[in-house]
């Protein structure tokens, strides 16, 4: 059996500012309290809140270490008191609110999953802030129904790429943005009918002629800003817009007759603050209706790119570029072979 180390590789943030702050450090292991796991890290995620946690400006949740990385895979190490059914060796996913960007990371045993078969490590890695943030707007907050239809805004990201997979798989009519021709395919090749190139066209006139008057009933939104007025044109009554984030900016103006009127829905959420029992029901959700799909290849990984944990800054370069598609991974521990029969995936899937 493995031993675990007392101290670690980890990326850390000597000072806010730009990638050039991420910088390789010794940590002590962690060591997992009541109902939590350790992970030995091989794989970990990169999302936009790590960025901002670089640049001062989303600092952790209190009692949560500074290491940057909200999502890992690996395989558990130790497991600590009330850790339930995980085992020494077992390979395994998990959301995390800080952490992962080390050798080894801590997580609530609640918000572990199973690496799903046929999902290699990196592919792992790139699962859960995704699943996690998509399946608790798009499934639970926004509860889209059968038959409605979704507009994802920001379709090439890794929340987009996972949204449409999992909106199309569960049988619903789903339309995308994105910034590039090359992107607008990628989109539709994962599952959208159709993907508006927002530098070249109105989005707000390409959904009225695809969906006509009746409009979309859900929005993910990432962007915000000006976007809202038109988001609003385009929604269905009794429509729901959910916010992720505001890359666009942080303030709307509204019209708050349009509400009354249609009975729409501003709503949104953020996750890495929420309870451990929230999330961990969001987690019984993906494995019982999502883990399936995965392990179908009915919706899949799609990871752009992968970089070495010592090589973090470029990994955030090329996201704050804004030039992938699908998620940015980082190789934390050497030597780890994929498994039989899985792949990393450079580019999309085909469309099922």
């Amino acid at each position: 059996m493995r031993s675990t180390p007392d101290m670690m590789r980890a990326v850390v943030i000597p000072n806010p500012g730009g990638p050039e702050m991420l910088v390789v450090g010794q940590r002590p292991v962690p060591q997992p309290g009541p109902g939590e796991v350790l992970i030995r890290v091989v794989a970990a995620g990169v999302n936009r809140p790590d960025i901002l946690q670089r640049r001062g400006v989303y600092p952790p949740p209190a009692g949560v270490t500074d290491v940057p990385g909200l999502e890992v895979a690996g395989t558990v190490a130790s497991v600590g008191s009330g850790g339930g059914a995980w085992r020494v060796g077992d390979p395994v996913c998990a959301l995390v609110s800080g952490g992962g960007y080390a050798e080894y990371c801590v997580a609530p045993a609640g918000q572990c999953l199973p690496v799903p078969r046929g999902v290699d490590m990196v592919g792992a890695a790139s699962l859960p802030e995704t699943y996690f943030t998509v399946w608790s707007n798009v499934f639970d907050r926004a509860a889209i129904r059968p038959g409605e239809t979704l507009l994802v805004q920001g379709g090439s990201s890794g929340i987009g790429v996972c949204a449409i997979q999992l909106a199309r798989a569960f049988g619903h009519r789903v339309f995308a943005t994105a910034g590039s021709p090359e992107k607008c395919l990628a989109c539709e090749s994962l599952g959208a009918e159709r993907s508006i190139n927002y530098r070249t066209e109105d989005f707000a006139v390409v959904i009225r002629d695809l969906a006509g008057s009746r409009g979309v009933d859900v929005i993910l939104d990432m962007v915000g800003g000006e976007h809202v007025g038109r988001e609003l044109d385009i929604l269905a009554d009794d429509g729901r817009l959910v916010f992720i984030s505001y890359l666009g900016g942080r303030y709307a103006t509204i019209d708050i007759d349009q509400l009354l009127r249609r009975r729409l829905v501003l709503t949104g959420s953020a996750l890495r603050a929420r309870p451990q029992a929230f999330k961990a029901a969001i987690a019984q959700s993906l494995r019982d209706r999502v883990w399936p799909l995965l392990e179908a290849q009915q919706v899949r990984p799609v990871v752009h790119a992968t970089f070495p944990l010592e090589q973090a800054s470029r990994a955030h370069v090329l996201m704050e570029g804004g030039t992938h598609i699908g998620k940015i991974v980082l190789r934390v521990m050497a030597g780890h072979e994929p498994e039989a029969g899985s792949r990393q995936m450079a580019s999309v899937p085909e469309r099922h």
